[in-house]
């Protein structure tokens, strides 16, 4: 990247004062925050390029249980082709702290693409520069928090202690030739002139010296933003963007917003970004993230094309293949009116049926959906639509098309048309809801859907998968320490009731932990198989085999008679070498409670 200079016309200095400035006035916190006005109103000064970032396996996983690595690899695949060749969503950014972490970006460095770039995100810390270092990643986040709330009551520091901290661990990633990414959390809250300009003043010295670009991540941690001009520090999206260009000195292609949705302004604070002078805006696809959520990708995508008139190659498309992924693979309840995925998005009272009563739909579509989305326009079920309404209906919202398509002979079909028949035969004036027909679809056509019971088997698999990769981590796991690991063991039991029994194994699969179990079976259960050799178990098989976690069919328990299924995960020292293996036994309906 070019570094383009940026004309600093008044250098500003760090107020480094003595109490918390918390503009209460803005933020009284016992009533909803208050939004004040300046005199002047900024002009939008729209970069000529713009783009997206994502951090849908960064923030988007701190609002729902873990994605696998496989599964962060198969999503990674639709954001490539949502990016299109020119890398409209040019990176992603990966938390690098667990084995789970790191396997799911090698896979998704293995697949070669050159867009999304995939960054790291890292706290301020010189020893987490070795992860970065150690997966070969060129660019990485850095949490540089800017509020008041942030350095006084959480980081308990001073503003000149915490600048200097930043700076410091900003001039070792520049020395190692990563270019840092500065996430300037709680930016909607914080002090403009006495911390945030001299802040990024100085990023911006250390960039030319270094010759190497010195990103700046605006973050509205809390939703604050208001995308109005004319709106003040620090709320004022247009403000921020001034500020940090104008008196920060940052050009514009080293800006990124990031923005979350507790006022319902996720995306439009997103677009104004944009329109305000910052090249970047970072979402998260379907607008995961922590609380309300992040910017949805999927939305900036289309408002990209909004602005800029070019789609630059997106697969759209790829759009409602994500959404229909996150449906099925994670039993994810994307909300019917959720814009442009949802079930019912492009569907209208009004009403299209099969038999042409609709003339045009253009008059209540938003655009071609069956072009850009794939998604035709919905059929609104009443007591006209006819066996071949309900078969458009179904094929259209289970996505089949072609040769998947469920004729309209089906016998299940007639049997969906007869219980439509008889709603409006007992007087029945409104037209079908989604929900009605989704639930007569899967009563009379069962063979495509996956059941319930298989969701929650999916569930119960990813949540034990998830605690058995985290305890391999652990120190004292490594160390195969018995005393050390059955320790650790009786937390994760403490924790976690669910779980029947937890041991160890070494190498050659001889058991070299106590059956760590719920009291109830302690006396009966805590000694059995110790010291014998599990070695022809497909538990102790397949992880040493290939150094991945492994997941069983569900079983009845001969001990309990509880189902259950047995997760085991590699146990593997500093050089990488296995030298154990961890597994559980897990009650499949006591996990399902749980959670």
């Amino acid at each position: 990247m070019t570094i383009k200079k940026q004309t600093i016309n008044i250098p500003f200095e760090l107020k480094d004062v003595k109490e918390p400035v918390l503009y209460r006035e803005l933020f009284p916190y016992s009533s909803v925050p208050k939004i004040v006005f300046e005199d002047r109103l900024i002009q939008v000064n729209m970069p000529k390029d713009i783009w997206l970032t994502d951090t849908t396996f960064r923030d988007g996983q701190q609002s729902r249980p873990p994605y696998t690595p496989k599964q962060i690899a198969e999503i990674f695949d639709f954001m490539h082709r949502m990016s299109g060749p020119s890398g409209v969503i040019r990176q992603t950014e990966f938390f690098l702290y667990s084995e789970k972490d790191r396997e799911a970006v090698r896979l998704c460095l293995e697949r070669g693409y050159r867009f999304p770039e995939v960054t790291g995100w890292i706290r301020a810390n010189k020893n987490d520069f070795k992860l970065v270092k150690e997966m070969g990643l060129k660019e990485t986040g850095i949490l540089t928090s800017c509020s008041d709330y942030h350095i006084f009551l959480k980081m308990n520091l001073s503003r000149k202690d915490a600048l200097k901290a930043y700076l410091d661990i900003v001039s070792t990633a520049l020395e190692q030739g990563i270019v840092p990414r500065c996430h300037l959390e709680d930016i909607t809250r914080a002090d403009f002139y006495g911390f945030v300009i001299p802040f990024v003043q100085d990023l911006m010295k250390l960039s030319q010296a270094a010759k190497m670009p010195v990103k700046v991540r605006a973050c509205d941690t809390m939703g604050y933003g208001f995308p109005f001009p004319g709106t003040s520090l620090p709320r004022g999206v247009p403000e921020i963007f001034y500020a940090l260009i104008h008196e920060g000195g940052v050009p514009s292609e080293l800006l990124e917003w990031h923005g979350h949705n507790d006022f319902h302004k996720g995306l439009v604070n997103g677009t104004a970004a944009w329109l305000y002078g910052c090249s970047a805006v970072n979402g998260a696809l379907l607008g995961f993230g922590e609380r309300t959520g992040n910017t949805p990708v999927e939305a900036m995508l289309i408002d990209y094309i909004s602005l800029t008139g070019n789609d630059a190659g997106i697969d759209t498309a790829a759009i409602t293949e994500m959404a229909e992924y996150f449906r099925q693979e994670m039993g994810f309840p994307i909300p019917s009116n959720y814009p442009f995925v949802g079930s019912e998005f492009n569907s209208t009272a009004a009403g299209i049926h099969a038999d042409g009563m609709m003339k045009n739909e253009e008059i209540y579509n938003i655009f071609d959906t069956t072009k850009i989305l794939k998604r035709p326009m919905g059929v609104i079920i009443t007591d006209k639509s006819g066996i071949a309404g309900i078969a458009h209906w179904v094929n259209s919202h289970l996505g089949l098309d072609a040769d998947k398509k469920i004729d309209k002979r089906h016998p299940g079909l007639a049997k969906m048309h007869k219980w439509v028949m008889e709603q409006y035969e007992r007087g029945r004036t409104t037209s079908m809801s989604h929900d009605e027909l989704l639930d007569k679809a899967k009563k009379y056509l069962p063979e495509y859907f996956v059941s319930d019971l298989d969701k929650l088997k999916r569930k119960a698999q990813e949540i034990a998968l998830h605690l058995v990769e985290e305890m391999v981590e652990r120190k004292e796991m490594r160390t195969m320490d018995n005393a050390k690991q059955e320790a650790a063991l009786q937390k994760l039991l403490d924790e976690n009731p669910f779980i029947q029994f937890a041991y160890v194994v070494n190498s050659e699969g001889k058991k070299t932990t106590r059956n760590i179990t719920q009291i109830q079976y302690k006396a009966q259960f805590e000694h059995a198989g110790l010291g014998d050799n599990f070695s022809d178990r497909p538990w102790f098989i397949n992880p040493m085999k290939d150094g991945k976690s492994f997941v069983s069919d569900f079983y009845t328990s001969k001990i309990t008679g509880a189902l259950c299924i047995t997760v085991s995960a590699p146990i593997a020292n500093d050089e990488s070498n296995i030298i154990g293996v961890f597994g559980v036994d897990i009650r499949f309906e006591d996990l399902v409670r749980a959670d």
